[in-house]
C-alpha cells in the first residue's frame, strides 16, 4: 500500500535542510534538498515498520486518518503538501 504523506521542508542557518513529517510526527534531514526528502523517505518507512512489528501500525494509521479496511491503494493524507511523500507499507 503507497500512502502520501506530507514532508515539510526547512532551509537551516547553518546549512542543510530539516525535514519533518507532520501526520507522524517523524523528523529527519540532509544537506541537499534531495538528501533530506531521501531521508524522510527512509525514516517514515522505518517508523511503520516498527509500527507493524509492534502490532500497532493499523491504530497508528487509524489515527492520521488511514482506515486500512476501506483504503484504496492511495491516500491523500492532506490538501497542504509541500513535497509529496510516498512510503511503502508491506
Amino acid at each position: 500500500m503507497r500512502i502520501i504523506f506530507t514532508a515539510l521542508l526547512r532551509e537551516e542557518r547553518e546549512g542543510g535542510y530539516s525535514v519533518l513529517c507532520p501526520e507522524l510526527g517523524v523528523t529527519s534531514q540532509g544537506e541537499s534538498i534531495e538528501e533530506a526528502k531521501k531521508n524522510i523517505v527512509e525514516a517514515v518507512e522505518l517508523y511503520l515498520e516498527s509500527a507493524r512489528d509492534l502490532g500497532i501500525l493499523e491504530e497508528i494509521l487509524e489515527d492520521v486518518g488511514v482506515d486500512l479496511k476501506t483504503a484504496k491503494e492511495m491516500v491523500m493524507l492532506s490538501a497542504y503538501i509541500s513535497t509529496p511523500l510516498q512510503a511503502c507499507v508491506e
